[in-house]
């Protein structure tokens, strides 16, 4: 992932900047689509996620769960957290799939009992052991199926489970609440207690409209929905008398992905305000209103394929992953705790350079303990070049060095420790996994051209960005002067 490309403006937060993992210039994009919940439209989390989890928690109190003793807690999970459901834990793993933090239930393990469970063991998104909570939806998921393994372990359950069908219960009941509707209509009914407002997001669509750029809304939310949300999120913010539909060259709702980019379903042309359907015959007209569909319609009926696409999205696989695999589109990652997690960093600067520096110092002093334990080691065997010093001076030197190793650990244990817990105590930053990259980023890394935590955050970078990625560094690249 890329750690210093970044198109925010001087005078902007870096963590609203536009971060590009692979080179993309803006001027050789055609066509810009954008998913609708948590991109065009940004949701205040906390009230969204409390919803869906108490009305999911509502049907299993139906099933004669014990309701009572279910609440939500917003912090127990993060984006990036993959659910074992073998063991009933929730892990965070690296880029490499080694598990580095894990919760059975709602209680984090401790060093041993992870190592027991997981010495030998990678986490493999292919394998249906392991579900991937990649998408601010999944918060209520990974919070009400770490309690339901509590309840499960209590032996409080109505009914028998185990852990890979309890978490497919679970499941099952919070997907209800998406696609039944009643969680939609009680957004739709009150919008401005869950809807977040951001007036330069529709300045950054005109922009680029105005540059020439085909804009196209592309969603799984139904019409209705769809229609409320963009209206109050944009409809006050654009020039007098237009409406959010003006700005698209195609709406399509009710999409269907990840299927909609890996499969040839048919369109429907949504006919009237009702959502009045009917099949759609011939090619796709500039600002129609389309149902379902397939992306490589799209493409053909539009003229524009591959690399001239860009999607933006908020899900790493439905919206980014698939479109990069199946039909290299470019794509950019909307994540919108990136704002938290900079900050956070940048906070935590001095404190890193500090344990940056003791980390130094303490390989240094590694180093000469090896090399003392070496000559130690040589002169006890009777081989190897002649010593200056005898057994006695190396034994003290050696027991100095572990002294100073000790008390160095002590200083850098607890600048180490807050450095895991930032933005989140029980599962640190979004991105790490303890000193390396997480499991997250390594799919950013892979299948988002660029990422950003806002729409509105093109309105600085302008529509004729040329995002640069880094050079990639190497471990036996040369170092810069100074701690790194």
């Amino acid at each position: 992932m890329a750690e210093s490309a970044s198109s925010a403006p001087s005078d902007l937060p870096r963590g609203r900047g536009i971060f590009c993992n692979r080179t993309l210039n803006l001027r050789s994009v055609r066509a810009i689509g954008y998913d609708m919940d948590y991109t065009l439209v940004d949701y205040r989390v906390a009230a969204f996620e409390q919803m869906v989890y108490d009305q999911a928690v509502d049907r299993l109190a139906s099933e004669g769960w014990p309701a009572e003793a279910l609440a939500f807690d917003p912090r127990m999970v993060t984006r990036g957290l993959i659910v074992d459901t073998e063991l009933g834990n929730l892990v965070k793993a690296n880029r490499f799939g080694f598990v580095k933090r894990a919760m059975h239930g709602t209680r984090m393990l401790e060093f041993g009992e992870q190592r027991d469970a997981y010495t030998g063991t990678l986490v493999d998104l292919s394998d249906p052991r392991w579900v991937f909570l990649n998408t601010l939806f999944s918060l209520s998921e990974g919070c009400l199926y770490a309690q339901a393994v509590d309840l499960m372990d209590q032996g409080a359950l109505p009914r028998p489970f185990e852990y890979a069908s309890l978490y497919r219960h679970v499941r099952s009941r919070v997907d209800a609440q998406h696609l039944e509707g009643h969680l939609k209509a009680e957004i739709a009914a009150a919008p401005e207690r869950y809807v977040v407002q951001d007036p330069e997001a529709a300045l950054a669509l005109l922009d680029q409209k105005a540059a020439g750029k085909k804009l196209m809304l592309i969603t799984n939310s139904e019409w209705s929905f769809s229609a409320k949300m963009m209206a109050h999120a944009y409809d006050r913010h654009l020039p007098e008398g237009m409406t959010w539909r003006e700005l698209f060259d195609l709406v399509i709702v009710a999409a269907r992905k990840p299927a909609f980019f890996t499969e040839r379903g048919p369109f429907f042309e949504v006919v009237d305000e009702s959502g009045l359907l009917r099949p759609l015959l011939g090619p796709l007209r500039p600002g129609g209103l389309y149902l379902g569909g397939s992306a490589s319609q799209v493409e053909r009926d539009l003229g524009i394929a591959g690399d001239e696409i860009l999607y933006v999205g908020d899900h790493m696989f439905g919206d980014v992953h698939v479109s990069k695999r199946t039909l290299s589109w470019r794509t950019a990652l909307v994540l919108r705790e990136l704002e938290r997690e900079v900050e956070a960093l940048e906070a935590f600067r001095e404190m890193e350079l500090k344990l940056m520096a003791m980390m130094h110092e303490k390989e240094a002093m590694e180093a000469r303990l090896s090399q003392t334990r070496l000559a130690l080691q040589r002169l006890h065997a009777g081989y190897g070049p002649p010593l200056a010093a005898d057994a006695a001076a190396l034994e003290a030197r050696l027991q100095d060095l572990r002294g100073q190793l000790v008390a160095l650990d002590a200083e850098i244990g607890p600048l180490a420790k807050a450095g895991t817990e930032l933005v989140n105590p029980r599962w640190g930053l979004l991105t790490r996994a303890g000193n390396d990259k997480s499991h997250l980023t390594r799919q950013i890394e892979r299948y988002a051209d660029i990422y950003t935590s806002r729409v509105s955050n093109f309105l600085h970078a302008t529509p004729f960005a040329y995002f640069r990625s880094p050079r990639g560094s190497l471990p036996h690249d040369p170092l810069d002067q100074g701690p790194e």
